[in-house]
């Protein structure tokens, strides 16, 4: 069983941790847990729970009228909601939904078949970027299990690499943008995001990758002579952390536009130079290489 923190229930539904605590006190449907330390922390449905009630409430639910509904009644009234965002949010929540219950089969029917509706551009752009950006600080937390996380990034990687191999562009831009993650780093989704967006914008790719280290970068750049590089950079290991890739990647491919996003980059404290650029966003990271 997960054990969630308020700032997680936060961060997954959009609803304050006061005002979750006020639910706490007023209604029945959450009765959270205490550590040895009394610090709160949620199960797995009392997550689902709270993204079901986070959802009716933004779409005009009062929260004391859900609090009398049966967990059927709820599912109920979210499957009757008829505006297209509502529709969004509540197939990211049955995405968490099934990636906490590790429900490999209800996570691919849920993205299968949005995929025949919409299409997997759409599917990607709508329903998968979504639930990365909302579970992302989870994974960086350690608050899901490992096993929960494959799951999810295991499908999720089949989805992202079916729309890679059939995304194009009518406009092709004379530009080459490399892609790759530092050695230790892992996390290939937010890689090959970013790659499924640069092909539909026209750019030329070279993928190469997880778990890099510089020298065989030094040796694709040498050769394939990049406009730009790109890196995603969520939880390196303390024995590759983010100021030895910056001093390892000036020594040895000094001046070549680098682009970085990632919580490591995002949260470092390090001299960067004039050719290395963090950026916050995705949208940010395909700006700056195009």
């Amino acid at each position: 069983m997960n054990a969630f923190t308020i700032k997680d229930l936060e961060n997954l539904s959009g609803i304050k941790a006061h005002t979750i605590r006020i639910w706490e006190q007023r209604y029945s449907f959450l009765q959270p847990q205490r550590s040895n330390t009394n610090i709160r922390y949620y199960c797995n449905d009392e997550l689902k729970t709270v993204l079901n009630i986070a959802l009716l409430n933004k779409y005009g639910y009062k929260i004391s009228h859900i609090d009398k509904m049966s967990p059927a009644q709820i599912r109920e009234k979210i499957l009757s909601l008829s505006q297209a965002e509502a529709n969004i949010e509540r197939l990211v929540n049955d995405l968490i939904h099934c990636m906490v219950d590790l429900d490999s089969d209800g996570f691919e029917d849920v993205l299968d078949h949005y995929i025949r509706v919409k299409g997997n551009d759409k599917t990607i752009t709508s329903i998968i970027f979504p639930f990365l950006d909302k579970v992302g600080l989870l994974w960086m937390t350690n608050n899901i299990n490992i096993a929960q996380e494959h799951l999810a990034t295991n499908i999720i990687r089949q989805k992202l690499l079916v729309g890679i191999e059939s995304a194009g562009s009518q406009v092709q831009l004379n530009k080459t943008v490399l892609l790759f993650l530092p050695e230790g780093e892992q996390h290939e989704v937010g890689l090959l995001y970013v790659y499924y967006l640069l092909k539909t914008r026209g750019m030329n790719v070279i993928y190469l990758g997880a778990d890099l280290p510089v020298k065989d970068l030094e040796y694709v750049v040498s050769i394939k002579k990049p406009d730009c590089l790109y890196t995603h950079v969520t939880c390196m290991p303390s024995r590759y952390n983010f100021g030895k890739l910056i001093s390892q990647v000036s020594q040895h491919i000094p001046n070549v536009k680098l682009v970085i996003s990632g919580q490591a980059a995002i949260s470092h404290n390090v001299k960067l130079p004039d050719w290395v650029i963090v950026k916050n966003s995705i949208s940010d990271v395909i700006e700056a290489l195009i």
